[in-house]
C-alpha cells in the first residue's frame, strides 16, 4: 500500500451530472420516499438563470455549489467498496480542481473531510484505499500530503497494520525533503512514526526513526535532549543492538553530556564490565528508572567486551584464559560466549577445543576513532608486506621455471644430435648377427 508518484483521477461527464451521482450516492442513506426531497435543492443550485454564466465559466458558484455536496459528507455512505472508491475519486478530483492547495481554508476542508473518513468504524480496507487515492491525487510538492498520510498512519496504527503501509526511511526522506511545511510539521511526523511503531512493539525500527526525529530538531532544544535521553535507553534496553557510535555522533546526544545515562552510553562504546560494574554500583535507582534488565544489560557488555579483544586479534588466536579474564566467567563458559558474539554478527573465528583458542578472522569495531584507523594501518601494511613476499616466492618461482625448462630444451637438443643421422648421409645397415640378438 506504499503510496507512489501524483496521479489523476479522470471522471466523465458534465459537472452537473457528476455532482448529481455524488448527490444520489449520498441520497441512498436516506428512506426511499425522502429521497427526492434531498435531491431537488441541489438540482436547483444547479440549474442556470436566465442571464447568468453557466457553470461551465462560472468557478465561484462551481465551488460554491460543490462546499455544499461535501458538507453532506458524514461517512463512506451505503456501497459496495467499489462504490465507495469511486464515490470519494469524484470527491477528490473536484476538490483539488476548486480548492486552490496554497489556502487556509483548504487545508480546513481537508481536516474535516480526513476526519470524517477515518472516524468511520467499517470498511477498514476501503479507507486505505481512499487514503491513499487522494495522497497519491495531491501534488508531490504539495503540503496536504502530510495530513492525508498522517490520517492513514494513524489508522494503519490504530488498526496493527503498519506493515500494509510499505512504510521505509528512505521513503520518508524523499517526501519529507519535497513536502512544502514546516520544520516542526517534519519532525512531528517523524515522531508519530516512532509512536506507532512503538505501539505495535517494533522496537528496533521505532529506534531507526527515533534518531531521524532526533537530526529533525535543533540539538539545544528541550524536545531534542528529551529524545537524546529516551534513544540512549531504547539503545541501551535492545537486547541485540550495539552499534552505540551512531548516537555519538548526534549533536543532541552530545549536548547530553551530563546526564547519567550519557555515562554509561560511553561505557558500551568504549569500555568494559568492570567499569559497568561501578557504574551500576553508584546508581542503583537507575534500573526502575529507565526499565533496564541488568542481565540484559550485563550479557551486552559482555558481547561487546569480547567483540573488542577479538578486533584487537584479526588473525591471530586468542586463548580461552584471556577471554574468560576478560568477560569474568569460567573457562568453561567461553565456548557459549563466543557462540553467543558470533551470533550476534559482531565477531567470525573458529573454536579450537584442543589449543583451547579462538582464531579471529572477522570482529566489528565499536566505535571508528584515531585508534582504529591506526590499527586499519598497520593491518594493511602487514598484508602488504604478506603480498609483497608471496609475490617475491611467485617470481623467483617462475625464474627457476624457466631455467629448468631452457636447460631442458638444451639436453633434448643434445640427445636428439646424438642419435640422429646427418642429412644427406646414409645410415648404415644393421649386420645381421645383431639385428637377430
Amino acid at each position: 500500500m506504499a503510496a507512489t508518484d501524483s496521479i489523476s483521477i479522470f471522471a466523465e461527464g458534465t459537472f452537473e451530472e457528476q455532482i448529481l451521482e455524488l448527490v444520489n450516492y449520498l441520497a441512498r442513506a436516506l428512506p426511499e420516499d425522502g429521497r427526492p426531497a434531498y435531491i431537488q435543492p441541489f438540482q436547483e443550485s444547479l440549474a442556470t438563470p436566465e442571464g447568468q454564466k453557466i457553470l461551465e465559466e462560472d468557478e465561484d458558484r462551481r465551488r460554491k455549489v460543490f462546499t455544499s455536496v461535501l458538507a453532506e459528507v458524514k461517512g463512506l455512505g451505503d456501497g459496495s467498496e467499489k462504490e465507495i472508491e469511486g464515490f470519494f475519486n469524484l470527491l477528490f478530483s473536484h476538490f483539488l480542481a476548486l480548492y486552490p492547495l496554497d489556502e487556509p481554508a483548504t487545508r480546513s476542508q481537508l481536516a474535516t473531510l480526513l476526519k470524517t473518513i477515518s472516524a468511520s468504524s467499517d470498511q477498514t480496507s476501503a479507507r486505505y484505499r481512499i487514503l491513499s487515492n487522494l495522497f497519491n491525487a495531491i501534488p508531490r510538492r504539495s503540503g496536504l500530503r502530510l495530513p492525508v498520510y498522517r490520517t492513514l498512519l494513524t489508522l494503519a496504527s490504530a488498526n496493527d497494520d503498519l506493515d500494509a503501509l510499505g512504510l521505509s526511511q528512505s521513503e520518508i526522506e524523499k517526501w519529507l525533503s519535497e513536502w512544502e511545511v514546516t520544520p516542526e510539521e517534519k519532525s512531528g511526523f517523524i515522531n508519530l512514526i516512532v509512536d506507532a511503531y512503538k505501539k505495535s512493539q517494533k522496537y528496533v525500527v521505532s529506534y531507526q526513526y527515533q534518531l531521524a526525529y532526533i537530526r529533525s530538531v535543533p540539538p539545544t532544544s528541550p524536545e531534542a535532549q528529551t529524545a537524546a535521553i529516551d534513544a540512549i535507553a531504547t539503545a541501551l534496553r535492545l537486547p541485540n543492538y550495539f552499534d552505540f557510535d551512531s548516537l555519538f555522533r548526534l549533536d543532541a546526544v552530545v549536548a547530553a553530556k551530563d546526564h547519567e545515562l550519557f555515562s554509561l552510553l560511553k561505557i558500551f562504546l568504549n569500555d568494559g564490565l568492570a567499569q559497568y560494574k561501578e557504574w551500576v554500583a553508584g546508581h542503583s535507582d537507575a534500573f526502575q528508572k529507565y526499565d533496564f534488565n541488568n542481565v540484559q544489560l550485563e550479557r551486552k557488555i559482555r558481547l561487546v567486551t569480547l567483540t573488542t579483544l577479538a578486533f584487537q586479534n584479526i588473525g591471530r588466536d586468542v586463548p580461552y584464559s584471556a577471554i574468560a579474564s576478560a568477560l569474568q566467567v569460567e573457562p568453561s563458559q567461553v565456548e557459549s560466549w563466543v557462540i553467543d558474539v558470533i551470533r550476534a554478527g559482531l565477531v567470525s573465528g573458529k573454536l579450537s577445543q584442543t589449543a583451547q583458542t579462538l582464531h579471529v578472522t572477522r570482529a566489528s569495531a565499536r566505535a571508528f576513532e584515531r585508534e582504529q584507523w591506526e590499527l586499519l594501518e598497520k593491518r594493511l601494511q602487514a598484508w602488504k608486506s604478506g603480498l609483497g613476499s608471496v609475490l617475491e616466492t611467485v617470481s623467483a618461482s617462475r625464474k627457476k621455471s624457466g631455467v629448468n625448462a631452457a636447460a631442458g630444451a638444451s639436453a633434448t637438443d643434445a640427445a636428439n644430435g646424438a642419435t640422429a643421422a646427418p642429412i644427406g648421409v646414409e645410415t648404415p645397415p644393421v649386420p645381421a648377427q645383431a639385428a637377430v640378438a
